[in-house]
């Protein structure tokens, strides 16, 4: 079970982006990265008629960071927490290490 899902609410814990906060956008379990809103923002330049720029100039994407440089934000307090999964077999959940609480489905999975 992955202890990350798109839609989760994180907070980026290590890197230039630290301490920002936002939804997971893509999880990569291959490579072991995350794209996360309005973290690690880059830019492209593109021609008219590339990948779906039909006027082309500058388009701005979220890049992926390390699965390890971020934490899931506990909505009670609103602060970054480790998480651990509970349970065997199917009815598996994932829960805060700190204070206990089941994580929250996401919004958008």
């Amino acid at each position: 079970m992955q202890k990350i899902r798109r839609g989760d609410l994180i907070q980026v814990m290590a890197g230039a982006d630290r301490g920002k906060q936002g939804r997971v956008l893509a999880v990569e379990m291959e490579t072991g990265r995350v794209r996360v809103e309005k973290v690690r923002v880059q830019k492209r330049h593109l021609k008219p008629g590339r990948a779906g720029a039909q006027q082309g100039g500058i388009v701005e994407d979220e890049g992926y960071i390390n699965l390890s440089n971020v934490m899931l934000v506990n909505p009670a307090d609103n602060k970054p927490s480790r998480v651990r999964v509970e349970g065997v077999g199917a009815d598996r959940t994932r829960v805060f290490s700190r204070g206990g609480e089941a994580v929250p489905e996401p919004a958008s999975s």
